[in-house]
């Protein structure tokens, strides 16, 4: 493999690979697409080959395996690609260039990324969690990988470093994770997948006969308000995180608060996650990074 620190001669990615990588972010998140509008343009594009690269390994698995004989077959082309383009320094696929260059530009471990991988294929077969404990297993392949990159490409502030700074990053992405489970509730039904743990269900006595029929009992609600809460503990601790980065932190907290913002619009939809999805309009994602704006102040 080649050294993480060692850029190989020639330039590994083009703007064009960078230009594709920004077309996937724009196409699939409306948040992330908003809050990295205030990211520094020195930082933007590798924000979007991180996000491309995962991308395209969850549509693999979850929108379409086309090319592979299985969803299990895609996945499988896309990590051994990942490895060989490190192994290799270079890639024949736009996204992977742009990311083995974001990689080696802001010295993000390869195995960063190890995790996600075996999370993807946990996806595949994986649709229960009975235990926090045991999703909280499955987020640190899904959510905490992002994370950490994330934190490897915006840097952090003397004296801290960035092993110091890396609990924060988790806990942001395990927050982030966890209010959009809860705010796909029943999306996720539809589709065979529970992500409210089965000691949670059985604490609040709500079943998944109830999820399927969206049935929105007090159960559900004291279930609800229990879950987030607990994303909430997690926002509290990735604060100070985001206050210790070099740079981006407007727009880190500002995805932030956006994302937290999805329990206040689950509450105004009176908690019917079945039938309408918890979003933010622009002028409200406007008033959330003026709220981020002060919070930084405040310090």
């Amino acid at each position: 493999m080649i050294s993480e620190m060692t850029r190989p001669r020639g330039p590994i990615a083009s703007a064009e690979d960078y230009a594709e990588c920004r077309r996937v972010m724009l196409q699939a998140s409306k948040n992330y697409s908003f809050a990295s509008h205030l990211l520094p343009a020195s930082v933007l594009r590798h924000v979007e080959a991180l996000y491309a690269l995962l991308r395209v390994g969850d549509d693999r698995v979850d929108v379409s395996h086309h090319g592979f004989e299985s969803p299990r077959a895609a996945i499988d082309d896309w990590e051994s690609g990942y490895w060989r383009a490190f192994e290799q320094g270079g890639s024949d696929h736009p996204v992977l260039r742009a990311y083995l260059d974001t990689a080696l530009a802001c010295q993000i471990p390869a195995d960063v990324m190890a995790p996600y991988f075996r999370e993807m294929r946990e996806d595949l077969t994986v649709t229960r969690f009975p235990t926090f404990a045991r999703l909280q297993r499955y987020m640190e392949g899904s959510a905490l990988p992002v994370g950490r990159a994330m934190t490897y490409i915006l840097g952090v502030s003397a004296p801290h470093t960035v092993a110091g700074t890396l609990p924060y990053a988790d806990s942001l992405a395990t927050a982030m994770q966890l209010s959009n489970f809860w705010r796909d509730v029943g999306y996720d039904y539809g589709i065979g997948r529970v992500y409210l743990p089965g000691e949670d269900l059985d604490r609040f006595g709500v079943t998944e006969d109830d999820l399927g029929a969206g049935r929105i009992t007090r159960g559900f609600i004291a279930l609800m308000e229990f879950e987030m809460a607990r994303a909430e503990g997690y926002y509290r601790h990735a604060e100070e995180g985001v206050r210790r980065l070099a740079t981006g932190r407007l727009g880190v907290m500002t995805a932030l608060e956006v994302y937290r913002a999805i329990h206040a619009s689950i509450r105004r939809n009176r908690y019917d996650v079945f039938n309408h999805r918890a979003t933010t309009t622009r002028a409200q994602k406007a008033a959330l990074a003026l709220r981020a704006q002060r919070r930084l102040w405040r310090g």
